[in-house]
């Protein structure tokens, strides 16, 4: 076995990465049939592939002349990096972003059997065919150049994982807030409903446009477009403050019918207490409304644009409302 450098096995995880990255996007761009640009990071990497790459070479390099060890050990090996890879990601951000759920003989969704086999097949791939030519360049590569480059390539790695995490750490908030804030929603017009004079009416008109903004998220992903980066951030603002323009007329439908109930003489001090709590949690839900910034939703989209199957347990509803954001004109 060729007893690698630290700087040497870095440079080789950072050429798997981007070797993974072109190989996702190219897939990925021609199942959705327009371009994807994959992966977790800004940049043109995927660790997950170069991390799979190394744990590859380490199980498989001292095998190498055997096929039979070669497949095994890879296999078992990616098999396992996939499946801890995608479990971690899954409880820190919330998000699936990649799902085997549909596969036969899966486990939890983040590994699968054809998955592990093609594992295998590409570890005697990687040992037997791709990994020697890319050995034989690496050891042409200076010396002196080895380790100022890799320490150049971690510093840009690193700096961006730092950002990517951040943006996936804000998409996992703004997931929860919106599973939240409809929630809630619902439970403020339905306590307004019980307490106030709040006519059944406008209630029912109100939550007949929620419906209709429901409705439309479904329509929308059988009617996805494509549009350039401009156009697509200002459909993003536009229904960002369509949807903002239908969550502040039902609470501010809520909040008057409230204002009006508590100005009754008749209320007894319990009641009157219970109203202006809930007066209170509507206003404040209005503020949290008027004050959002839409910053925070363009670094999700970008996610998910690069992740169109991903999927988040317990918040489908949200995710999908956020998909909604850039479906529509």
């Amino acid at each position: 076995m060729h007893v690698y450098t630290t700087g040497q096995w870095v440079l080789l995880f950072f050429f798997y990465c981007f070797c993974g990255w072109v190989w996702e996007s190219c897939y990925v761009s021609l199942c959705q049939r327009h371009w994807v640009n994959r992966g977790f990071l800004h940049g043109p990497l995927l660790p997950i592939y170069g991390s799979g790459a190394i744990i590859i070479l380490f199980a498989t390099i001292p095998v190498a002349d055997d096929l039979r060890l070669v497949w095994l050990l890879g296999m078992m090996a990616a098999t396992a990096l996939e499946y801890v890879t995608g479990d971690v990601m899954e409880r820190i951000f919330k998000v699936r972003y990649w799902d085997y759920s549909k596969q036969k003989f899966n486990l939890n969704g983040h590994i699968c059997l054809s998955s592990s086999i093609a594992w295998g097949f590409f570890s005697i791939l990687l040992v037997r065919f791709i990994h020697p030519p890319i050995a034989r360049l690496l050891a042409a590569v200076p010396a002196l150049l080895v380790d100022p480059l890799a320490h150049v390539l971690t510093v840009a790695f690193t700096v961006d994982a730092v950002r990517s995490v951040q943006a996936a750490l804000d998409l996992r908030e703004v997931l929860t807030r919106l599973a939240e804030e409809n929630e809630d929603l619902r439970r403020l017009a339905k306590r307004a409903e019980v307490v106030s004079a709040f006519a059944e009416e406008d209630l029912r008109r109100l939550w007949e446009r929620a419906e209709e903004e429901k409705r439309r998220i479904e329509d929308g992903l059988q009617e996805r477009r494509q549009a350039q980066l401009e156009k697509r951030r200002e459909r993003v603002e536009a229904n960002f403050r369509r949807r903002a323009a239908v969550k502040g007329e039902i609470l501010a439908a809520l909040s008057g019918a409230l204002e009006t109930r508590l100005g009754e003489e008749s209320l007894t001090e319990a009641r009157r207490e219970e109203l202006e709590a809930l007066l209170q949690r509507v206003r404040d839900r209005e503020h949290a409304l008027r004050n959002r910034s839409t910053a925070v939703y363009h670094r999700s989209l970008r996610i998910l644009r690069a992740h169109p199957s991903a999927t988040a347990r317990g918040l489908s509803e949200a995710l999908m409302a956020l998909r909604d954001l850039e479906e529509h004109r």
